[in-house]
């Protein structure tokens, strides 16, 4: 964003654990604010069809409130942090010129980051990426390619998930290619539990490159897990198996990045054989999402820009304070 930007409008953002109820909660305070568009953070709703599984707005909804970022493209195509951080850009600034307020909601901590901080981000080679993929899949090649990692760069060695392929990959992409250290770009570059433990927040307040007034909504943890329950549930009846069937058939297929949704590579690997049972894949989602939302609420309470609003069993109940929050916030003049 230029400097004009940051000294002028003052965007909102909600943030939070998936499931916690934060886009009817937007929806509704757009609703009334009137003055907003809604630019989802969210890494996977990028994809056009993949609806379901990723809690997508409706065409009601969007209808409603302007909505961005969503279905950018195909799910055969790979979309970079990159990419998703140059079309918020964009995205953000036609919002600005309309004389209106970007409402950021999403849980996808990173590309959160990315918008509100504006970090430097790496480039791309991607003839070196599927280079690497290919090595990645031969015997011990993923543990081969983190040795090498080590060597060229041992800090990202050190805070990458040794089991997480696709981060082993960019790393050892972005050092070869740029002749630099993955680590060299800062911790924003590790995402999600590897990012919050490489220091992400934990240094003190970042520089904003956006100006937000930023709330995030809470709830405990066995309230969460109910509602993460009741949400797989819902998609399941609202047709999720189907959906990824239909993605599964389409010509281009599901990138590497798209299949590693959340319902979506469990139903995949059910489809494909790899999971016995519809009902063990279904465990597997929740348990992921679990674990999906643990990271999310580390990633985001190293934010000390965020103020947090707890939620009972009604997430719309938080509204009166979700919009006070803004309204302190944007008055103060402290972001």
């Amino acid at each position: 964003m230029t400097a004009a930007n940051t000294e002028g409008i003052t965007h909102l953002a909600l943030v939070g654990p998936t499931a916690s109820g934060k886009s009817a909660v937007a929806l509704a305070a757009a609703e009334v604010l009137g003055d907003v568009e809604i630019v989802s953070v969210d890494s996977m709703q990028v994809y056009r069809g993949m609806d379901i599984g990723t809690a997508k707005p409706t065409t009601d909804e969007q209808a409603a409130v302007p909505h961005h970022l969503l279905d950018l493209v195909d799910p055969g195509d790979e979309f970079s942090l990159a990419q998703f951080q140059a079309a918020a850009r964009e995205a953000v600034s036609a919002v600005e010129a309309r004389g209106r307020r970007a409402l950021l909601v999403g849980g996808t901590g990173l590309y959160y980051q990315a918008v509100v901080d504006g970090f430097e981000l790496p480039g791309e080679d991607r003839e070196l990426r599927a280079a690497l993929y290919e090595r990645a899949e031969a015997p011990d090649g993923r543990q081969a390619l983190l040795a090498e990692l080590a060597e060229l760069d041992p800090v990202a060695a050190g805070r990458i998930d040794p089991g997480n392929t696709r981060r082993i990959v960019r790393a050892l992409e972005v050092t070869m290619a740029s002749c630099r250290p993955f680590s060299s770009f800062g911790p924003g570059v590790f995402g999600g539990a590897e990012g919050a433990a490489g220091g992400g927040f934990a240094a003190g307040r970042p520089i904003s490159a956006l100006r937000v007034a930023a709330a995030g909504i809470w709830l405990s943890r066995g309230l969460a897990a109910e509602r993460i329950e009741a949400r797989i549930a819902g998609m399941v009846e609202d047709g999720l198996v189907d959906e990824v069937g239909r993605l599964r058939a389409a010509p281009g297929g599901i990138s590497r990045t798209a299949r590693e949704g959340i319902g979506y590579k469990e139903i995949l690997d059910h489809l494909e054989g790899t999971v016995p049972t519809l009902e063990a894949a279904l465990r597997r989602t929740a348990e992921r999402t679990r674990q999906l939302a643990r990271r999310q609420r580390m990633w985001f309470r190293r934010d000390r820009r965020i103020t947090w609003i707890g939620s009972g069993g009604n997430p719309l109940a938080t509204l009166p304070a979700l919009l006070a929050t803004w309204n302190l916030q944007s008055s103060s003049g402290d972001l």
